[in-house]
This record gives C-alpha cells, sequence and structure tokens, in this order.
C-alpha cells in the first residue's frame, strides 16, 4: 500500500522531472525570453522556474522549520538583485526581467531543493499531516494542505514554462 507520503514524494519528483524537461538544452536568452517582449509584464520561463523553486524551498522549509537551501550559497551563484527572502511573488515586470540563468543552474538548485522536500517527507505519516501549521496561510491550515498547495502552484508553472517552450520553438 501507498503511503500519504509516497504520493507526495511521487508528486514532488514529477515536478523535479518536468522542470528538467522543460528547461533542459534552453539558452540563457530563451530562458528569458518573454511572451510579450522584453518590457511586457508576461513571465520568462527562467522566472517560472526560479520562482516555482523558491516557493518550494521557502514553503516546505517553513512548514518543517528547517532551513531553506536558497541562502546555502544558491543565491550567491544566481546574483540576483533580491533579498535573500524573495520568492517571486509580487514582484515587479521589472524584477522578473531581472532573472537570467542557464538551465543548468535552475536545474541544479531545483534538484537541491528537491532533495530537501524529499528528507521532509520521508518518514512522514499521516497524522503529522494533519498538525495544524500556523495562521500565515490561514485558519486551520494542516501541514498537508501547505503540501498540496505548494504542489498545485508549482504544477501550474511548470505547466506555463512548459507552454513557453513550445510558443517559442525551443
Amino acid at each position: 500500500m501507498t503511503t500519504p507520503a509516497e504520493l507526495l514524494a511521487d508528486a514532488f519528483g514529477r515536478i523535479r522531472d518536468d522542470v528538467a524537461h522543460a528547461i533542459d538544452g534552453l539558452d540563457a536568452d530563451t530562458l528569458a525570453r518573454r511572451p510579450d517582449g522584453a518590457d511586457g509584464p508576461g513571465n520568462s520561463i527562467a522566472w517560472l522556474v526560479w520562482h516555482l523553486t523558491r516557493v518550494q524551498d521557502d514553503h516546505v522549509a517553513e512548514a518543517f522549520g528547517t532551513e531553506q537551501v536558497w541562502p546555502k550559497g544558491w543565491s550567491a551563484r544566481f546574483g540576483l538583485p533580491f533579498d535573500d527572502a524573495a520568492t517571486g511573488y509580487g514582484q515587479t515586470s521589472t524584477e522578473v526581467g531581472a532573472v537570467r540563468a542557464e538551465a543548468t543552474l535552475l536545474i541544479q538548485y531545483h534538484e537541491a531543493v528537491s532533495a530537501q522536500t524529499r528528507a521532509q517527507l520521508d518518514g512522514l505519516t499521516p497524522e503529522d499531516l494533519n498538525r495544524p501549521m500556523d495562521d500565515t496561510w490561514g485558519p486551520n491550515v494542516s501541514l498537508g494542505e501547505r503540501l498540496i498547495s505548494v504542489i498545485g502552484d508549482d504544477m501550474q508553472h511548470i505547466g506555463q514554462a512548459a507552454y513557453l517552450r513550445g510558443l517559442f520553438g525551443a
């Protein structure tokens, strides 16, 4: 029988695989390209993948009371003009346009976050999933609901990135 922790690990693993598939082999210019031009409000593939990874890193670390991966050298490697706490939420069009990175760097960061996520999920029990979170995400939100929310958000963004790859003929 599959456990809830195994199902969650499978979902996060699918996101990891989809990230690699959506961006592998793309150059930095294609990754930074926006569907409505350089100054438009649309998100680039690089921003979408960076953002979904930052959200997973931030939210899963918070849910389990652990440190994020981002400040452990990844922030410096990316060299983005943002505070280390930035996850992309509420960023301006200019800030979105500032996210430029090679596919290998985006994949490596996502792999590091995925490994930490998987480690947190190991040994998770059904009872753990019912543990209430603080009210940051609303009243009566459980750990399980929080993790499903992260998965849903990540899947939407990786779908958007894959769509842009196809739109750009890459």
